[in-house]
């Protein structure tokens, strides 16, 4: 009997896979049944999935650390993600793990990332009654905002991955393996994204002129260098190394390299994020997206983009018609670009001059 492509390809990951790599025939499956595709594996389709959907091009525009930054090496949320894409699957090569499925959760993992960054995060989380957090909104857009409302009905991995990829300033591989992907690559994502930005952001420092190169401590550059690809190159094999050298169905990285990276990100904490170059236009971003979400609470938001009038919306009438609201005001934010937010804030709230003929 002759296979498909898929079917073929379902069959090298059997051979060449890991153990402990999650083979694409194996997968849980979808939330909705759909055909298989006799070219791609289910994560191969994930992955494309996500690349061509609206919310992935608006990552372009959307602040990583440094707000609609003037220069065009500064990054943004898409490069981000694209930069933990190649650091996630370069490592899953290295282990044997499913390289496709690493490269669709790396791909969707900051989808539900607001305007400004964390200062969109913060502020949205203050005004939602239910709270915000934009893990949990990558996979609300996945499953229900993307696709005119129907979703991309990814697989179970990849949006298990999606959800649990965020470790805020907490351990970036802890004991307790709930607070974890199910899956390895999964997994590899949580770390590949804290390697990247610990590495990205002070990069984009350096080039700002905030940090540098010697004001890294002398003990971190001896453990990683002085360049950001020395740096990268240095987290990644010893992850490989260990992991290897572990093998235990599990990822570890050395306690050098864990204690180093922890104090890496530290270093930046107190150096660039809580900079007051950054929290000064963090406080800014916050007074947009608190001053949008109330005129939208009270206004329906556009249906054609910059120039449509916002109409009153209908008072609210019921507890149910207000968490409605609120869910449909914070799903409209949370998915705008800085540099719409930014326009549509000057349309709503800053007067125009009155011309005479």
């Amino acid at each position: 009997m002759i296979k498909t492509i898929r079917e073929q390809q379902e069959a090298q990951e059997q051979v060449v896979l890991s153990p402990y790599a999650c083979l694409s025939s194996r997968s849980r499956g979808r939330m909705n049944e759909e055909e298989h595709c006799h070219l791609r594996t289910a994560f191969q389709r994930d992955r494309d999935r996500i690349i061509h959907s609206k919310t992935f091009r608006r990552l372009k525009h959307k602040t990583q650390v440094f707000l609609a930054p003037a220069g065009d090496h500064y990054r943004t949320r898409l490069t981000h993600v694209l930069e933990v894409s190649q650091i996630a699957r370069t490592m899953a090569v290295c282990l044997r793990l499913n390289e496709y499925l690493t490269e669709a959760i790396a791909l969707g993992h900051d989808l539900g990332h607001t305007p400004f960054g964390h200062a969109g995060e913060f502020s949205l989380n203050q005004l939602h009654p239910r709270g915000f957090k934009h893990y949990r909104q990558s996979l609300r857009i996945v499953d229900f905002l993307e696709n005119g409302g129907h979703g991309l009905n990814l697989t179970w991995e990849v949006r298990n991955g999606i959800l649990k990829h965020s470790k805020g300033y907490g351990e970036i591989l802890p004991g307790d393996t709930a607070e974890l992907a199910a899956t390895l690559e999964g997994q590899l994502v949580r770390v590949a994204d804290i390697m990247a930005y610990v590495n990205h952001d002070m990069d984009d420092a350096l080039r700002g002129g905030m940090l540098a190169n010697e004001d890294l401590p002398a003990h971190l550059r001896a453990v990683l260098g002085d360049r950001s690809s020395q740096r990268i190159n240095a987290m990644v094999g010893d992850l490989v190394a260990t992991t290897l050298e572990r093998n235990d169905g599990r990822l570890h990285l050395s306690g050098r390299m864990n204690d180093t990276i922890n104090e890496l990100r530290s270093f930046l904490y107190d150096n660039v994020y809580r900079n007051y170059r950054v929290h000064n236009e963090f406080e800014k971003a916050q007074r947009i997206i608190r001053d949008l979400y109330g005129y939208f609470l009270e206004h329906e938001p556009p249906e054609n983009g910059l120039g449509a009038c916002c109409r009153a919306s209908q008072p609210v009438q019921t507890p149910e018609e207000e968490r409605r609201r609120h869910r449909q005001v914070c799903d409209f934010i949370a998915g705008m670009t800085d540099r719409y937010a930014l326009a549509l804030y000057s349309q709503i709230f800053i007067p125009k001059p009155w011309s005479v003929l």
